[in-house]
């Protein structure tokens, strides 16, 4: 089986890794040579990246993939040392590009609007290699930490596709990626950078979609800064990928941990239509509910019917719950229904500590459960 950039060398691979990311790097200009610069102005360089990108990756790149590397190894352990390997690679791919980096090619990035549709000045291509290796990494590196995770994406779902996007390439995180990066360079180049963030130069990726215009602007700014050179360049691909990654570890290692959560009360529960109900009772008894508390329900009502084959259509079309309706289910079961509590103790700590309003059906709950 063909190995994935961060499986071709050892962690200390030295110049094997210089091999394998200028491989990569080869790999990026021949995809380069196939956009014209009416894409990168558009943004859809960023559309077909992602095909290429993904396509034959995810199929290749799954669960047995990486149980056939890390068989019996805590899945933390294998995205710790994945992120911190990536996070290597742009760096050193960093290196690579910041050589050709210069305040020409930022100049020509920014007549870019009169350039041929048809072609890509050479400067302009030269910063797209870098783009489109980090950005490809990163994507990757993402796709990855879910697959370790054991969280299901399917790429084909439009959905999906966007929660992977954002995933690996939040705008928040971009804002972040200044602060960061501010704190990580010499204090000499500091206001430099603050001031390049909000500088003429950033016009170029107006027109740009908000995916294509924020990776745009996060290079830009290592050619901008010639007086930084390398380092720059090095620190903010090692930066914005070990960001990414982080962000990623944090998104779908919770999520994992809210599908754990509902694999158990459901291959437990004695009672799997009426968990339903006591548990979106709990959820909503704030009258707010959280992504966590959401991800629990979809999972929840999709192991119910796959473990359980219960289809509740009358609670599929509920639109507010009336818990004098929970109340009647749960005295109408017969039998012990203690396992219940279990169910809300565990729905309402989900997301975080427990309100008052969820300690409250939980009591009424409780006494309930006593009497029955």
């Amino acid at each position: 089986m063909t190995e994935t950039l961060m499986d071709a060398v050892d962690a200390d691979g030295g110049d094997a890794d210089r091999e394998a990311v200028e491989h990569e790097r080869a790999e990026m200009r021949e995809f380069i040579k196939g956009l014209s610069a009416d894409d990168i102005k558009s943004g859809s360089w960023f559309t077909k990246l992602l095909a290429q990108a993904l396509s034959s990756y995810t199929d290749r790149v799954n669960w047995q993939y990486f149980q056939e590397r890390y068989e019996g190894v805590p899945a933390d352990a294998v995205v710790d040392q994945r992120i911190k390997m990536a996070a290597r690679y742009a760096a050193l791919e960093g290196g690579l590009s910041a050589g050709a980096y210069s305040a020409a090619v930022a100049a020509t990035l920014g007549s870019l609007g009169g350039a041929s549709p048809a072609t890509v000045p050479a400067a302009v291509a030269t910063m797209m290699v870098d783009v489109a290796f980090i950005t490809r990494l990163q994507l990757r590196l993402a796709h990855d930490i879910a697959v370790l995770y054991r969280v299901p994406l399917d790429l084909s779902d439009p959905d999906d596709m966007w929660k992977l996007i954002r995933v690996a390439f939040t705008i928040k995180s971009g804002e972040v990626v200044r602060e960061g990066v501010v704190k990580a360079v010499p204090a000499l180049v500091r206001p430099l950078i603050k001031r390049f963030y909000s500088g003429a130069v950033l016009n170029a990726a107006k027109g740009l979609p908000v995916v294509g215009k924020f990776l745009l602007k996060r290079n830009v700014i290592k050619i901008g800064i010639p007086v930084v050179g390398v380092p720059l360049a090095v620190v903010l691909n090692r930066y914005t990928t070990l960001l990414a990654g982080r962000h990623a570890q944090a998104v779908f290692r919770n999520e994992a941990r809210v599908i754990e959560l509902a694999e158990g009360l459901s291959k437990r529960s004695q009672h799997p239509q009426l968990m339903l109900w006591v548990a979106w009772l709990v959820i909503t008894a704030d009258q707010k509910i959280t992504d966590d508390e959401a991800l629990l329900m979809r999972h929840l009502v999709r192991l119910v019917r796959d473990q359980h084959q219960v289809v509740d259509e009358q609670f599929a079309h509920l639109v507010d719950v009336d818990p004098a309706e929970v109340w009647r289910r749960l005295d109408a079961e017969p039998g012990d229904v203690s396992d219940l509590l279990d169910v809300a103790d565990r729905v309402a700590a989900v997301d975080g500590a427990v309100n008052a309003r969820e300690n409250a059906v939980i009591s009424e709950l409780q006494e309930r459960c006593r009497r029955s």
